[in-house]
């Protein structure tokens, strides 16, 4: 997990090329409380209507939510419903000069509605598709493959999403794979149900679900999703399609890598209240190639797009996770292993990722020596006064400083382990300056905690805080409660007076 965080600290841009079916999802909103007099179906009184990219448009979005520069190239109608998915497509900043006309087949459109009853979250009733899967005539596939050769030597990376609208022909795939080949780019493949992936053959990767691997190898797992069954599915596919990798998708086992000449390894997900699953398979494709192209390792990469795929599924239809909350929920991964100690180049992450939420980011500071009731109280408080508390500490060079010889009682690693234990603490970072002014000025919060001995004017950022629109926030002592207190009562001395 240390080298995929470290690669996340780092993360660059990327330019992406992503070729498949596009769609437009039209969601329709509605009140769904009563049933026809006419026949026993519900009646949905529609009150609203929103129009997103799906299909390998969704997968553009992804991308771009994560640092990429994306090209589509694909083929819509001659129709309205075109326009208005060009136009999103466009609004999101991705580059659509690939994607072609065709009058003899409509803009896929998955028209999908949406109904809540008694006020309750949204349940989608029921799916009305236009779609042609015809496959491609020669003459697009043509056009297509010239607009790839066109923008190819400038992408990283190349993502081929395959619903089996008839986009994705053998032709199709295969010009796509031995250009990309030639031209030394990856090819990143989310395959349709197929019982064939011969079309597939020479990409780099394939991510299909379980289901579609047994399928398409004609192999079963039975259903018991062991690591030996899922591993003979994928090691078929690997061999018969001459890829690199094969990235198997397991839902709430989460996924397994098997590299050519390697063994295969299982990549569990966090367990998670699955609310729709919707867009998990774009958001696995476009995490994947976004870490590949920012040359993570083949688990690495794996783990960073089974984390974001895991996100997804926990919100209702199709949205795209920005890079901070994908690098947000892997942080919080490992802290069972490292605790809340971050960076300050990590805990920055976190708060991004909490203001892209709209949530609310306290700080507060201390040398936490020895913790007592006094500092539970503290940080509780502050705690209350936002979402996100991060708690900056004085290392062990700087609490000397202050506190002079036989200071700190506990290293700087042993304070943060256990201030870090507090429920109401989110993230601990070390600061070795005598005061937190450079955290102050890097976070940003937008409350700044201390305890009620201190006035405002005398808060180290206060001003810094209040200049953007912060504020200050004096929190009541627990009287009687101190470290310098506690260590003279720890030696049998007497306790100084206040």
């Amino acid at each position: 997990m240390d080298s995929l965080l470290s690669h996340l600290t780092s993360w660059k841009p990327f330019r992406a090329a992503v070729i498949g079916d596009f769609m437009l999802d039209q969601l329709i909103y509605g009140d769904a409380e009563r049933l026809s007099a006419d026949a026993p179906v519900p009646i949905l009184l529609v009150r609203e209507q929103l129009h997103r990219p799906g299909g390998a448009a969704n997968v553009c979005l992804d991308l771009a939510e994560i640092g990429g520069s994306v090209t589509a190239l694909g083929v819509a109608g001659a129709d309205s419903t075109a326009d208005i998915l060009v136009r999103e497509l466009r609004d999101r900043r991705i580059n659509t000069s690939g994607i072609i006309t065709d009058p003899s087949r409509p803009t896929t459109v998955k028209q999908n509605l949406i109904g809540r009853a008694q006020a309750r979250h949204p349940q989608k009733m029921f799916r009305v598709d236009y779609e042609s899967r015809t496959p491609l005539s020669a003459q697009t596939v043509s056009q297509l493959l010239n607009q790839l050769s066109r923008i190819l030597p400038g992408v990283d990376v190349v993502c081929i999403e395959d619903y089996a609208k008839g986009v994705c022909t053998p032709e199709l795939c295969q010009g796509v794979i031995a250009a990309a080949r030639k031209a030394g780019k990856p090819v990143m493949v989310d395959p349709a149900k197929l019982p064939d992936y011969s079309k597939y053959r020479g990409a780099t990767v394939i991510t299909p679900n379980r289901t579609e691997a047994e399928i398409a190898s004609g192999l079963s797992t039975c259903g018991e999703a062991t690591l030996e069954r899922n591993a003979t599915v994928a090691r078929k596919l690997l061999e018969e399609l001459d890829l690199e990798a094969v990235a198997l998708t397991l839902d709430r086992h989460g996924a397994m890598l098997l590299e050519r000449g390697g063994q295969p390894v299982p990549v569990p997900t966090l367990a998670r209240e699955v609310y729709d699953v919707t867009g998990a398979g774009d958001m696995f494709l476009a995490a994947l190639a976004a870490a590949r192209a920012n040359t993570c390792s083949w688990l690495d990469a794996v783990r960073f797009a089974n984390a974001a795929a895991g996100l997804e599924v926990e919100i209702f239809g199709v949205e795209p996770i920005p890079l901070e909350k994908i690098h947000d929920s892997l942080l919080r991964l490992s802290t069972a292993e490292h605790g809340k100690l971050r960076t300050l180049e990590q805990v920055l992450v976190e708060v991004a990722a909490a203001r892209r939420a709209g949530k609310k980011v306290v700080f507060t500071n201390g040398c936490f020596d020895v913790l007592h009731a006094g500092h539970v109280s503290l940080v509780d408080s502050a705690a209350a006064e936002g979402d996100l508390l991060v708690v900056g500490i004085n290392d062990d060079a700087s609490v000397r400083r202050l506190k002079g010889d036989g200071r700190p009682v506990n290293a700087q690693n042993d304070r943060a382990r256990v201030l870090g234990a507090l429920g109401a603490v989110d993230a601990v970072v070390m600061f070795p300056e005598d005061t937190p002014m450079k955290l102050i000025e890097a976070i940003r919060p937008d409350v700044l905690v201390k305890g009620g001995d201190y006035t405002k004017d005398k808060v180290v950022g206060g001003n810094f805080v209040e200049s953007y629109g912060g504020r200050i926030a004096l929190v009541d002592l627990v009287k009687g409660r101190s470290t310098t207190g506690t260590i003279h009562r720890m030696l049998g001395r007497s306790v100084p007076s206040a």
